[in-house]
């Protein structure tokens, strides 16, 4: 581990020649031990490459008790290996990564905010940041002055210093790792950041393409920024673009307008859905009216595409009217069946014993105490039966 490795030496070697000097097992998962590597074992917020060890996957790099393993998808025998890296992986924390260093150089350049925390996400990155709120305007101005130092294309190198040296660097840190010892790595972004930091870094910040900030939230006295850099922002632009080309042709309306259009059709939808319910409760009226007035001391009824929400509304109405009989409904929605076995108040029908043998019998969930038993089942093939052994009662 005191050597330089090659994930170091060149972030940019997609391809090395090394060998297998060790192999062994860690919870199941073989792991092999290199001579070098160009893949990044994760740390400092980076997370591990990934890429193929003598054909064989890389599934993750971590630094373990001095050394860094490789975990495989299977087994590899010791000796002569190729590695390859997943360039594209990589390239993409190369982005995200450096684009943290300078976010944080310009943050705490131009507002004082100071990063205390940075998490590289599948597919979005954030810093932690000092400060207690920002203002849209603070948003807009750190993005524009992190864009002027992408354009500026400012050189990005790294180099290893001794403790000693290290003291009388301006070097900005958040502190080195507990236990380290040896000679400390800085990234530096010329003109603008000078930070200790042992991941793999782009070559100018011209390379970062774009950074571009997402949202922030309150976290811990401070503040969470998100921000999506290079080929990412790029994706996302291009995934927000189909979709609002999807919008567009639903709503019929330009870019501009969506929003307006979208809240049109959602007040229709809300308006559409209050004449449902008043129909619906219409409907149960009309409905548990019959029921009611029915002879049988058991009345029964199949509602097609009703949920339960009405089937208690129409248990409920029906027996205020006829509180001396019981109601036994069903319905099918959405491919499963539904149950309902209510009785009224100056019924004496043992509910909870009958409608666990109606659950029974239709291979169906359900539960209930008192006067009402419910219940799911996968279908109503046995509706019959169920309403036969009701009728014995």
């Amino acid at each position: 581990m005191d050597t330089i490795l090659a994930y170091e030496r060149d972030p940019y070697a997609t391809i090395l020649e090394t060998r297998v000097l060790r192999t062994g097992e860690e919870q199941g998962r073989p792991f092999a031990i290199l001579e070098d590597t160009i893949l990044y074992p994760e740390g400092g917020g980076q997370p591990a490459d990934r890429g193929t060890l003598g054909g064989v996957a890389v599934l993750d790099v971590q630094k373990r008790d001095g050394e860094i393993r490789h975990y495989l998808a299977s087994p590899l025998a010791e000796g002569p290996a190729l590695v390859e890296l997943d360039w594209t992986r990589r390239f993409d924390h190369m982005q995200q990564h450096t684009g943290q260093h300078l976010l944080t150089a310009v943050a705490q350049d131009r507002f004082g905010w100071g990063t205390t925390a940075f998490h590289l996400g599948a597919a979005v990155c954030d810093i932690e940041v000092t400060a207690a709120s920002m203002s849209l305007r603070d948003l807009e101005v750190l993005e524009e002055a992190v864009a002027a130092e992408i354009r500026a294309c400012r050189e990005i190198s790294a180099r290893r210093v001794s403790p000693e040296t290290y003291k009388l660097e301006a070097v900005r840190s958040r502190g080195l790792p507990e236990g380290h010892t040896g000679d400390i790595r800085l990234v530096q972004i010329a003109e603008v950041d000078l930070n200790t930091c042992g991941g793999t870094h782009l070559r100018h910040t011209g390379e970062i393409e774009v950074l571009k900030l997402l949202g922030t939230e309150p976290i811990r006295g401070g503040t969470r920024l998100f921000y999506g850099a290079g080929r990412r922002a790029r994706l996302r632009l291009d995934a927000h673009e189909k979709r609002n080309a999807a919008l567009r042709a639903l709503l019929g309306a330009p870019d501009e307008d969506l929003a307006p259009a979208l809240q049109t059709k959602l007040d229709q939808l809300q308006a559409a859905e209050r004449r449902v319910r008043k129909l619906e409760d219409e409907l149960a009226e009309v409905q548990a009216t019959a029921l009611a007035a029915r002879p049988e001391a058991l009345v029964e009824a199949h509602l097609e595409g009703r949920d339960m929400a009405f089937l208690q509304k129409l248990a409920k109405q029906a027996l205020s009217a006829a509180p001396t009989k019981a109601v036994f409904l069903t319905s099918e929605t959405g491919g499963q069946g539904l149950f309902l076995l209510s009785a009224g108040e100056a019924c004496a029908l043992d509910v909870p014993a009958l409608g666990k043998a109606v659950a029974a019998l239709l291979g169906a969930k359900g539960g209930g105490s008192g006067k009402t038993f419910q219940g799911k089942a996968p279908g109503l093939a046995a509706r019959a039966e169920a309403l036969a052994r009701l009728r014995e009662d």
